[in-house]
């Protein structure tokens, strides 16, 4: 069973879309295995966009990502990563098309409501930034059978 992070941005809390993003990933199939508020630390933030770091956008991203209350979420399922993705859109919120989360809520690159690892192997680094194994649950959901 794969796993990814979604986390839901600061403006994704403050526009108060929380719970119809969670939506979209629950009707697709897609079991919660982890779920905590949060604001992230300067260092968590850091560690998260290690891989931009030096970019022109380093600095805004981290400011944006500290700026307030933020979702983390662990995934699973049959290709969760790529799947999350999907529902997700393309980064900038104008190039994506409706019916994913960015195409239908989204304007801005940066301000795009959500983060979705972009691998298994960023996946799995990913959720042990943001979550402690015991923060993590397993189970199996009575639809297990239906959903694939």
């Amino acid at each position: 069973m794969q796993q990814t992070l979604i986390v839901l941005k600061p403006d994704c809390v403050q526009r108060r879309l929380v719970g119809t993003i969670i939506e979209r990933f629950e009707k697709k199939g897609l079991r919660l295995a982890g779920l905590k508020l949060l604001t992230p630390s300067r260092k968590l933030a850091e560690d998260h966009y290690a891989v931009h770091k030096g970019k022109p956008f380093y600095d805004s991203l981290l400011q944006f990502l500290t700026s307030g209350p933020t979702v983390a979420m662990v995934w699973e399922g049959r290709e969760a990563v790529t799947v999350a993705r999907t529902l997700m859109g393309v980064t900038d919120g104008t190039k994506s098309p409706p019916a994913t989360i960015r195409g239908d809520f989204a304007l801005s690159v940066q301000n795009n409501l959500v983060h979705g690892s972009d691998s298994p192997e960023n996946a799995a680094a990913e959720i042990k930034l943001w979550f402690k194994p015991d923060e993590l649950v397993a189970y199996r959901p009575t639809d297990a059978d239906w959903v694939g």
